[in-house]
């Protein structure tokens, strides 16, 4: 089911690159799209005219609605609209400033909501469209350090979902993908950021980041053939695992959280009161 004409923002590096070169590959067209036009300039001396590339930063509206406009008008039609780009914030809930954490939503929430609203107008319109949303297992659980980054992820999770619903009966599609730890670009200096740091917390802060590299983290360029296997799927799912960790992490995350809720329930009934 080749043939899928893709809009991808954050291609120059990570998933966003590698995906963008396998939809390629397999005679699919793309619109790669990322903030500085010469780090995707390649794209366009191997692939040609199956290849339109767009310079685009997702915290720019205006931006965004031309380059969505650009696209469309180029190939006719858009089949998947992937929201890849984004950051992680490393800082305790103390340490982040409000504009750190301003920022932070910006791209990852505030980004890939801009992308959508402008590409809802086409697709509604051709009856039909895959949106696709890069998240994380963060989207779910939570690690210190990063709440913040794990924070725009459930928001994110919670807005697809609503969307999902509410766009259902025009024929498009949503799915959230919700990648593990690989070897990506994403824990380089260009894709994280550091908030001002507070001396009580380095200790904790050098802990953690020494557990990080414990983490068995898998293959970028493993992912096309079961990200391909979901997009041509006719029923993909909502939410979306990749790599072989996740399922039990959610698994221990989500039966800790209904044992607790278990374990409180005649005290959260007792505050229900007398229906009226």
């Amino acid at each position: 089911m080749s043939g899928k004409i893709w809009f991808i923002t954050g291609t120059s590096r990570g998933f966003g690159r590698v995906w963008t070169e396998a939809a390629l590959e397999r005679g699919d067209k793309v619109v790669a799209t990322a903030r500085k036009l010469s780090s995707i300039e390649n794209f366009n001396t191997k692939y040609g005219e199956n290849v339109l590339t767009l310079e685009m930063d997702v915290t720019n509206e205006e931006q965004v609605k031309a380059a969505v406009a650009k696209a469309h008008a180029h190939f006719g039609k858009l089949d998947i609209v992937l929201n890849n780009a984004g950051y992680s914030l490393v800082s305790t809930i103390e340490e982040a400033s409000a504009d750190d954490v301003r920022a932070l939503y910006e791209t990852n929430v505030l980004g890939p909501l801009a992308v959508i609203k402008a590409a809802l107008p086409f697709l509604r319109k051709q009856g039909s469209g895959h949106i696709i949303g890069v998240s994380s297992n963060l989207g779910h659980i939570v690690l210190p350090v990063i709440g913040y980054y794990c924070s725009s992820k459930w928001a994110f999770e919670a807005i697809h979902e609503s969307l999902a619903a509410e766009v259902k009966p025009f024929g498009i599609k949503v799915t959230i993908i919700e990648p593990g730890a690989y070897a990506t670009e994403f824990g380089t200096q260009e894709s994280l950021k550091f908030a001002a740091g507070l001396d009580i917390y380095a200790d904790f802060k050098q802990q953690f980041f020494a557990r990080l590299t414990s983490f068995e983290r898998g293959n970028p360029a493993a992912t096309p053939p079961s990200l391909f296997k979901m997009v041509d799927a006719d029923n993909p799912p909502l939410r979306f695992n990749l790599g072989s960790h996740n399922l039990e992490g959610l698994r221990a995350a989500y039966a800790e959280r209904i044992a607790t809720w278990e374990a409180w329930d005649d005290v959260s009934r007792a505050a229900q009161g007398e229906s009226k």
